[in-house]
């Protein structure tokens, strides 16, 4: 033993590792976390004045991200040293330490032995420079708001100033940071009045730098304060949870508010730049922008050539997210060209992250292939015959959304491969099969908004019933001058016995919203606006759902971020907590009180992808040298 007494740490696992060889004889894993013996000063020790803490463990440990998992409240400006040596670990202050004042180190759960990596959860240390040391806490959980996703790693702050101001000036009072499962406490905290946020500090200066730092902020303000509370604790004969041994009553402090729930999000603000322009064809400019803010932008050739140029000389076309824009150009002069040049005005984000106008000229070059010239006809017959073979037309492509079985939900969609030169809804004809024969049907085809090459069906399908599309040959024409081949498709739609009814009556909105069901990813499956107080969801397919429901402030149809310049929080986000299983001609009534559950408690555990952890336990031979505990005590020393 007196020669262990002197072996480094590396030594003595050796040595284990060494002693291990041996029969098995079965045994488990150590699955106990490091229990702290000693400390210098002690815990909770006031009118300390020193830079250092020394931490003593009953085994060797090791300290995992200090910088990212160890919480020093108040925040330190300097970054202190912090290292981890056999069983011991030390914390070195940089920061001159404050007068009358609480230092807690709550290293959450960053300190793990050495062999497993069990880890001590919610681990603090704390001790006073004056003569109190503060006891209070806050505690609660923090949520995505969009979502209700439990948020881990976030900073969560106290402020004692109360002002706005305070969040974007001062740093925090008190800080914690949120765990794996989102829930936070803030120890230590003297008694007053607080402001309460959290915050996703990219900058690490514990200060809230909008716009793209992510935040939550407490309409309330926060009063720390206790209560006498009992807890009873339950033992089983032999663990048995079926016999009960004893019940006890422990007293202990309960320290409040201890149910805060924040919800997370990050101001809603789209830098707005022209991210890409190209020209993939001779007849297209294609412009890409990071959002939709300040488009369409105005532009002007300044190509020498195009001062001919008379009218309009490009048909628009807008994407679906409005944030790319292509050109059609309509005249020859500007299509033969290699190169163009385009005087490009749009609002852009400055330095103050506002739009404000900016003016570009933008370089597209399309090199155009060199025309080949035709070869000297043949005399062979042959060669003859294959060279005067005529060409195939080169057709405008039509692409509809019809395929052989519909929804009737669904929307007929067709769209031409160009722009047109004119268009007539009465060359896109319809029959409905009605036994054996067709009939004509006149059903409304209405053009897209911002698609000039799309179009699509305005009508309300029937269930069961078989239609057909029909587009003659050369019935439209591009503005290319190409003419289409004749399109044919058959299509039916599913019966009513094939789908489900789903109606919600809700209670506890405030004004309108929408509500959505989800599958088993959280994708969104269908999306209706709340009416007279119901959600109807109808035409639904069989199969497993979730629902979710939006208050929809500003009625925009979409989930909204909060402002903190506005103080407006986000948009708020229920979710059912129950999961819907529907079949086939099936009709399904419910009624939902949103509010009846708060946030934390409503998200379907099936859908949450930031899940309790489970902790397993392992069971390995016993003799392998896996012991939790070393047999060399630390020096240990002020």
């Amino acid at each position: 033993m007196g020669m262990m007494k002197w072996c480094s740490p590396l030594s003595i696992i050796v040595f284990a590792s060494c002693a291990s060889i041996g029969n098995p004889s079965g045994g488990d894993y150590d699955v106990t976390p490091p229990v702290m013996l000693k400390s210098y000063p002690q815990p909770d020790a006031t009118n300390y004045k020193k830079q250092k803490i020394k931490l003593l463990f009953n085994e060797y440990i090791a300290i995992e991200k200090p910088s990212e998992k160890v919480i020093i409240t108040p925040p330190q400006k300097k970054q202190p040293i912090i290292t981890a040596i056999g069983k011991k670990i030390q914390v070195e202050l940089k920061d001159t330490l404050q007068e009358n004042t609480t230092y807690t180190f709550d290293f959450t759960n960053s300190i793990v032995d050495n062999n497993e990596r069990n880890p001590m959860e919610n681990f603090a240390f704390a001790f006073s420079t004056g003569n109190v040391v503060d006891t209070m806490m806050v505690s609660g959980i923090l949520l995505d708001a969009q979502n209700l996703e439990p948020v881990p790693n976030i900073m969560i702050g106290l402020n004692d100033n109360l002002s706005d101001s305070a969040f974007l000036t001062l740093p925090f009072r008190r800080t914690s940071m949120t765990n794996e499962g989102g829930m936070f406490k803030i120890r230590n905290v003297s008694p007053g009045t607080y402001r309460l946020f959290a915050l996703k500090d990219e900058n690490k200066n514990f200060l809230y730098d909008p716009p793209s730092e992510y935040i939550a902020f407490f309409d309330s303000l926060v009063v720390p304060s206790f209560e006498p509370a009992v807890k009873l604790d339950t033992t089983f004969v032999n663990g048995d949870s079926t016999k009960v041994d004893t019940v006890r009553q422990i007293h202990y402090n309960r320290f409040l508010p201890d149910n805060i729930v924040m919800r997370l999000f990050v101001k809603k603000f789209d830098n707005q730049y022209l991210s890409k322009h190209e020209r993939p064809q001779d007849n297209q400019l294609i412009l890409h922008f990071n959002s939709n803010k300040g488009l369409p932008p105005k532009i002007t050739f300044l190509d020498a050539d195009s001062t001919e140029i008379a009218g309009d000389p490009y048909v628009r076309e807008i994407s679906p997210s409005q944030t790319d824009i292509t050109y059609w150009l309509k005249d020859t002069l500007l299509t033969h060209q290699d190169t163009l040049l385009l005087k490009t005005e749009y609002q852009a984000t400055d330095t103050l992250y506002q739009l404000s106008p900016l003016t570009d000229t933008l370089r597209f070059v399309y090199k155009h292939k060199p025309v080949k010239p035709k070869k000297e006809k043949t005399t062979d017959k042959r060669k003859k015959d294959k060279a005067e073979k005529p060409v195939k037309p080169d057709f405008l492509s039509i692409e509809t959304t019809a395929r052989s079985t519909m929804d009737v939900t669904d929307t007929l969609k067709i769209v031409f491969s160009e722009p047109l030169s004119d268009f007539d809804p009465q060359t896109v004809s319809f029959q409905q099969k009605i036994d054996t024969l067709w009939e004509d049907r006149k059903l409304p085809v209405l053009s897209d908004s911002l698609n000039p090459r799309a179009f699509f069906v305005d009508y309300i399908w029937d269930y069961g019933e078989k239609y057909r599309l029909k587009i003659d040959s050369g019935a439209v024409i591009s503005i290319y001058g190409k003419w289409n081949d004749a399109l044919v498709q058959s299509f039916k739609y599913k019966k009513e016995e094939e789908y489900a009814h789903f109606y919600v009556t809700l209670t506890g909105s405030n004004g309108g919203g929408f509500g959505e069901l989800l599958d088993r990813s959280e994708k969104v499956v269908r999306k209706v606006n709340l009416e007279n107080g119901e959600l109807a969801f109808e035409n639904i397919l069989p199969g497993t759902y979730y629902l979710r429901y939006t208050e929809d402030t500003n009625g925009n149809r979409e989930w909204d971020a909060g402002d903190y310049a506005e103080l407006r929080q986000p948009e708020k986000v229920y979710y059912n907590p129950q999961k819907f299983e529907f079949r086939k001609y099936f009709t399904h009534n419910q009624t939902w009180n949103i509010t009846e559950l708060t946030f934390d408690k409503q998200k379907p555990l099936e859908i949450t992808k930031n899940k309790p952890a489970e902790k397993k336990k392992k069971t390995v031979r016993s003799g392998d040298g896996r012991s939790g505990t070393g047999t060399n005590p630390a020096r240990f020393s002020n």
